[in-house]
């Protein structure tokens, strides 16, 4: 018997390194995951008209646009994704909700809560499903941490380790960015909003913050050779306690030099440890208190079909998946969402659970002293 198929159109704002990630996980998801759904890709859409018709004709997209408004103008588009810089995500995202399109906007949502809490009610009352991209949580090494957490295995939770650190920004001499603008977020915002997210989905809410945030590199260049002065933060930390009774801390840092891509986390409890690092994110590592004395130690968990969906890319364990099969899973959950009517992996009101966190962490940096988390 034929099952009935839905059509998505989509257009991507956005042509850089996450525009075409998330192209891939659009071209992939419906594939990989034999959904009943077929995607077009419609428009792209950049502020350099050539370089949208160079992306149109890489990624496969019929049009191009220099005008994101063409996007969310356009009655045939149904879903809008935004990978555009961090400050534009308001106006995009409401445009293309007050059309009536879903919306799948890359984090942070929006760079202050109150605009993130904007754009999750505007996207509520009109019926919108909305993604928020944290594809590191779709990783099924990860998504396996949570289970075993949640089935006892570990015991009791005591402590939680999380780091997301990278090197992009750790040239002194390198160019000021709309990431340096307080608009940008910092790097607590870019990276340490990972490490939050991470937290949260292993250990549950995080109901106290003790937060510091550094600025290492003061002032940068800018494309018109005007030194400007920088002031987010290249270092965000903090000290976390969750509604569990456990206590931690996260760290997101964009100067760490030769770090590419450090997204870690160590979780200790009273009957075993885990140990995860994105930079070898095939692997989970599991130390047991039952292991006999002398046979104590961390062992090693390989991706493998057992641990759904590696089995939809690759049949073999240890042969691995990639980053962007982290965001074609990210794209298949939301696809999902919005053809089976299921709740969204992570929508905008996650999204804006997440900028709550890190603007409680900013503000005790600033106050020097411990603040609650509302959940």
């Amino acid at each position: 018997m034929a099952h009935s198929r839905t059509r998505h159109r989509v257009g991507l704002i956005g042509t850089g390194f996450m525009g075409k990630a998330h192209a891939f996980g659009f071209i992939s998801a419906p594939r990989v995951f034999d959904l009943p759904v077929d995607v077009e890709l419609h428009t792209v859409a950049d502020t350099d008209l050539a370089a949208a018709h160079v992306a149109a004709r890489a990624f496969g997209f019929a049009h191009a646009t220099a005008d994101w408004r063409d996007i969310t103008r356009n009655p045939e588009i149904d879903i809008v994704s935004i990978t555009a810089p961090n400050a534009l995500h308001k106006e995009m995202s409401l445009a293309a909700i007050a059309a009536g399109k879903h919306v799948y906007c890359e984090k942070p949502l929006a760079p202050l809560a109150d605009d993130a809490r904007e754009m999750a009610d505007s996207a509520e009352r009109a019926g919108i499903r909305t993604q928020v991209g944290f594809n590191y949580l779709c990783n099924p090494m990860v998504v396996l941490a949570r289970e075993m957490i949640a089935a006892g295995e570990l015991g009791e939770i005591r402590g939680f380790r999380g780091l997301h650190a990278e090197d992009y920004m750790a040239d002194a001499d390198g160019p000021f960015t709309f990431r340096h603008e307080s608009a940008g977020g910092g790097a607590l915002a870019d990276l340490g909003s990972h490490a939050l997210a991470t937290a949260e989905f292993l250990l549950g809410p995080i109901a106290e913050v003790m937060g510091d945030c550094v600025t290492m590199i003061g002032e940068r260049t800018d494309g018109k050779g005007v030194r400007r002065p920088v002031d987010v933060d290249d270092v965000g930390r903090a000290f976390l306690r969750f509604a569990s009774g456990a206590s931690g801390s996260i760290e997101g840092n964009w100067i760490a030099t030769g770090r590419k891509m450090q997204h870690d986390f160590d979780v200790y409890g009273s009957k075993g440890a885990l140990s995860f690092s994105q930079e070898r994110f095939n692997e989970l590592h599991y130390y047991s208190v039952g292991d006999a004395p002398g046979r104590q130690g961390f062992r090693r968990i390989e991706a493998a079909p057992e641990h759904p969906p590696y089995g939809r890319f690759c049949v073999a364990p240890g042969h691995q998946i990639g980053f962007n099969d982290l965001k074609a899973i990210e794209v298949a959950g939301y696809l999902a969402a919005i053809t089976g009517d299921r709740p969204e992996p992570f929508n905008f009101r996650a999204g804006l659970r997440i900028q709550t966190l890190v603007e409680q962490v900013r503000r005790s940096a600033r106050e020097r002293r411990w603040l609650s988390v509302e959940n």
